[in-house]
C-alpha cells in the first residue's frame, strides 16, 4: 500500500468529530427527465414526454450535502424566499445527518431554482430563476451575526460563492476577518474576476477558467498554472491556491512549498455535475480533520474522481472511496458493502442512468448453488442487483439462537464478492420491506416456494410500476440441510470414535 493511499484511509477514519461552517448561495436544483418521438407542429422544437422529476441541493447546499456524507457536522448559513423552493430546500437540507441549517429568509426575494429538462443522458434545456436586486441590509446583518456565532464552533469555514448575493463585499470581508480572529482556516470557493473579494481567505479553490480569467494569464500547461496561481496568491493576500484542472487534475500552491501537481484519477467520466462542490467539501474536511494541505487535496482529487463517475449532482461517501482507492485489488469488496443513505444515493445515480434496479434478500448464511442460482437469475432480470442481507440479530430470530453459523460481516464479504452483485445492505428488521420502500427497486426477485402474494414488498414494487419474479430453485440445496448433514456426519463420526 504506498503512503498516500494509507494516509487517505487513515484520514476517513478521522472526519466524524470534525465541524464545517459553510456561508453561501443555496438553491435548488430540480431536474425533469423524459423521452422526446417528436417535433411540435407549433414550432421547430422537440417535444419532451415527462416520466418523472427530482429534486435536490444546489450551490452551498449540494457542499452540505457532500460534507454530510463523508461524515462531518455542518452549520449552514443561507438565504431563501418565503416560497416553496425555499421550504423545500430547508426540509432537505434538515433531513441530512449532521446538517444544522440557519436559512434567513427574505419574503422579499424568490428563491434560486435551477431546472433542466433532460430527454436521455442529454440536457435540452436549462431554466433559471434568480432574484438579481441586492440583498436587503438586515438579510446581510442577519448572516454575518450568524456566522460570528457559528465561528465559535467550527474547525472550517466554507465560502460557497455562486454570485447571487450572498456573500456581497462587504459581508465576505467582515467574515474572513472574523474567522482568522477565531483561528478558523477559510476555505473560498470564487466566482467572477476579481479575487481580492477574498482577501485574508486560507484557500482558493477555482477552476481552470476561473483562475484564467482572475489572473488574465493562460493556464494551459503545470508552469502556467503555477504562474496564474502565485500571482493571485500574491496579488489577493491568499494562502494557498488550489486550482481544478479538469483532465489535467489539480495544481496546489500552498505557502512557500513547491508546487503539487496531483494527476486526475483514470476512470471513466459520466457527468461532472457539482464536483467543484465535492472538492471544497473534502478539501475542507481533510484539513478540518487535521490533514496538511497535500494531502487534504489529494484526498479531494479521489472523491472528485468518484463524482465524475456518477450520473447527476452525487456526492462521494467514504465507501466509495475506499473502494476507488482498492479498485487496483484483485478481491477488493469494500465499495460493494453498504448503509441504506448510500445504497439510496448509488440508486438514484442508477436511475438517472436509465439502469434497471433488481433487489432480492435473504440471510445467505452458507452460500450454495443455490444462492449462486437465485442471484445469478436476479441479476439477469436487469442491470444492477442490490441484494438486502439480514443482520445477525434478525437472522436469529427468525431462525433460532444457533443461527446464523457466520457473522454478518462475513457474510456480507461473501456476496459481495460474487460477481453478480452491484451492492449489499444490512437490515435489523425482520423484513426487507423498510428498505424496499427506500430503495424503490424495478425488479424483486424471490424464490419459487414463494408466491406473488406472499412475497413481502411485492405489492408496493408494483404500485410504482416493477415488477415481481419468482426465481427457480435448485433441488435439495439449503442452509438448513448444509448444516442438517453436517450434524449428521459429526454424529456418525462420535459414534466411530
Amino acid at each position: 500500500m504506498t503512503t498516500q493511499k494509507a494516509d487517505i484511509l487513515h484520514l476517513l477514519d478521522n472526519l466524524s468529530g470534525t465541524r464545517i461552517l459553510i456561508v453561501g448561495d443555496v438553491m435548488l436544483d430540480r431536474f425533469v427527465y423524459g423521452d422526446v418521438d417528436r417535433v411540435s407542429p407549433e414550432a421547430p422544437v422537440p417535444v419532451l414526454g415527462i416520466r418523472r422529476e427530482e429534486a435536490m441541493l444546489g450551490g452551498a447546499g449540494n457542499v452540505a450535502r457532500n460534507i454530510s456524507a463523508l461524515g462531518a457536522k455542518v452549520h449552514l448559513i443561507g438565504l431563501c424566499g418565503d416560497d416553496d423552493a425555499g421550504r423545500a430546500v430547508h426540509d432537505m437540507l434538515s433531513g441530512l445527518p449532521g446538517v444544522d441549517p440557519r436559512l434567513v429568509v427574505d419574503a422579499g426575494r424568490a428563491s434560486s431554482v435551477k431546472t433542466r429538462f433532460v430527454a436521455g443522458n442529454q440536457q435540452l434545456l436549462r431554466t433559471d430563476i434568480d432574484d438579481h436586486q441586492p440583498v436587503s441590509a438586515q438579510s446581510l446583518q442577519a448572516i454575518i451575526t450568524a456566522t460570528s456565532e457559528g465561528l465559535t464552533q467550527a474547525d472550517v469555514l466554507v465560502l460557497s460563492d455562486y454570485a447571487k448575493g450572498v456573500l456581497a463585499d462587504d459581508v465576505l470581508a467582515t467574515i474572513i476577518a472574523a474567522a482568522r480572529k477565531a483561528g478558523v482556516s477559510v476555505i473560498a470557493d470564487p466566482k467572477g474576476h476579481d479575487f481580492g473579494r477574498y482577501r485574508g481567505a486560507s484557500v482558493l479553490t477555482p477552476n481552470r477558467a476561473e483562475l484564467q480569467a482572475a489572473a488574465l494569464l493562460p493556464v494551459g500547461n503545470d508552469a502556467q498554472a503555477v504562474m496564474a496561481a502565485r500571482q493571485i496568491q500574491q496579488d489577493c493576500g491568499i494562502d494557498s491556491v488550489l486550482a481544478t484542472r479538469g483532465p489535467q487534475g489539480m495544481t496546489l500552491l500552498s505557502g512557500s512549498r513547491e508546487p503539487l501537481h496531483i494527476a486526475t484519477q483514470a476512470r471513466e467520466v459520466f457527468d461532472v455535475s457539482g464536483a467543484g462542490d465535492t472538492v471544497v467539501a473534502a478539501l475542507a474536511v481533510g484539513l478540518a480533520a487535521g490533514a496538511d494541505p497535500g494531502l487534504a487535496a489529494a484526498f479531494a482529487n479521489q472523491a472528485a474522481g468518484v463524482v465524475v463517475g456518477k450520473a447527476g449532482t452525487a456526492v462521494a461517501w467514504p465507501n466509495d472511496i475506499v473502494s476507488a482507492l482498492h479498485s487496483a485489488d484483485l478481491h477488493s469488496v469494500e465499495g460493494k458493502i453498504s448503509d441504506a443513505a448510500r445504497a439510496k444515493d448509488i440508486r438514484a445515480s442508477w436511475l438517472r442512468s436509465g439502469e434497471r434496479v433488481v433487489f432480492t434478500n435473504g440471510c445467505f448464511d452458507l452460500v450454495h448453488p443455490g444462492h449462486v442460482s437465485l442471484l445469478s437469475q436476479a441479476r439477469s432480470a436487469g442491470d444492477r442487483l442490490i441484494v438486502g442481507l439480514n443482520s445477525d440479530q434478525s437472522v436469529k430470530r427468525l431462525k433460532g439462537e444457533s443461527r446464523p453459523v457466520n457473522p454478518e460481516t462475513a457474510r456480507a464479504t461473501v456476496l459481495a464478492s460474487l460477481g453478480a452483485v452491484d451492492l449489499v445492505i444490512i437490515f435489523d428488521e425482520d423484513t426487507p420491506l423498510e428498505l424496499i420502500e427506500a430503495l424503490r427497486p424495478d425488479v424483486l426477485v424471490k424464490g419459487a416456494d414463494y408466491s406473488e402474494e406472499e412475497v413481502v414488498g411485492g405489492k408496493e414494487v408494483k404500485s410504482w410500476g416493477g415488477q415481481v419474479v419468482l426465481a427457480n430453485l435448485v433441488d435439495g440445496e439449503s442452509t438448513s440441510n448444509t448444516i442438517s448433514k453436517l450434524n449428521t456426519s459429526n454424529l456418525n463420526k462420535e459414534n466411530n470414535a
